[in-house]
């Protein structure tokens, strides 16, 4: 993936692999990746994406209603809410 990589994380390990599920179906690229220990969430998995590809990803999370905690972005030795 090219660019700025952006994490999405969730609370409960369902909505992770429902989301993996619903981008896969969209073929919108990113990576299944273990939650980073700078973001507080209740699940392991995060998806991670390439920037550019934020407005898809957020379509698809909205349209199918799917739970996230946030959608972050690196900052030096942390992590910046972006969604």
């Amino acid at each position: 993936m090219n660019g700025e990589l952006l994490v999405m994380a969730f609370d409960s390990s369902q909505q992770a692999l429902r989301a993996e599920m619903l981008l896969e179906e969209q073929q919108i690229g990113f990576e299944l990746i273990p939650t980073p220990g700078e973001i507080t969430a209740g699940c392991a998995m995060s998806l991670s994406f390439a920037e550019s590809g934020l407005e898809p990803v957020l379509a698809v999370v909205r349209r199918e209603h799917v739970e996230i905690r946030g959608i972050f972005r690196k900052n030096g030795a942390g992590y910046d809410r972006q969604v």
